[in-house]
């Protein structure tokens, strides 16, 4: 694979980063607006204002190549985001769900800035690498924040449902 190649790629999964801390930004808009616990609404705004980061990050690596985020991406996850939040708002049991789905979000970001990072270090873009690394490890931090709480999310969900708790 040429230079060029690998560049193009490069940029590729750039923008698929960005495109995904975008749809982020309206999962999270969404799970903070209907969430009612005060600690948890507190870690999602603090990580809403950390993905804000994460965007800006991957926009600056987009300039870097002389490349801008593709609307098509962008549009579809906002799309995306805004479905889930229709069905957020009219579903019961909300702490478990929201909890369940960021979990499963943050692995993915996990997993997305991890082989970023390794598509950048192939293609000797040591910044790229670097910004992979910094977004990771805000992700890989709000899932374990969500790990350690699964018992709360737990209760929250079975009182959502008029459940009454045991033990």
């Amino acid at each position: 694979m040429g230079s060029e190649e690998l560049n193009a790629q490069l940029v590729k999964h750039i923008d698929d980063a960005y495109a995904m801390e975008q749809n982020v930004l309206h999962i999270l808009d969404g799970m903070i607006e209907t969430t009612e616990d005060a600690e948890i609404k507190k870690d999602l705004e603090h990580h809403r204002s950390e993905t804000e980061q994460h965007c800006e990050r991957m926009l600056q690596r987009l300039e870097a190549h002389d490349a801008s985020p593709s609307a098509v991406k962008e549009a579809g996850g906002i799309l995306g985001a805004f479905m889930k939040g229709v069905v957020d708002m009219a579903r019961s049991e909300r702490a478990g769900r929201n909890a369940r789905d960021g979990f499963a979000t943050e692995h993915m970001e996990i997993a997305s800035y991890e082989l970023l990072e390794r598509v950048a270090q192939r293609a000797g873009d040591d910044g790229t690498a670097e910004a992979a690394r910094l977004n990771r490890k805000d992700e890989e931090a709000m899932a374990q924040k969500i790990s350690a709480r699964w018992d709360k999310y737990a209760d929250l969900s079975l009182k959502e449902a008029g459940l009454p708790l045991q033990g």
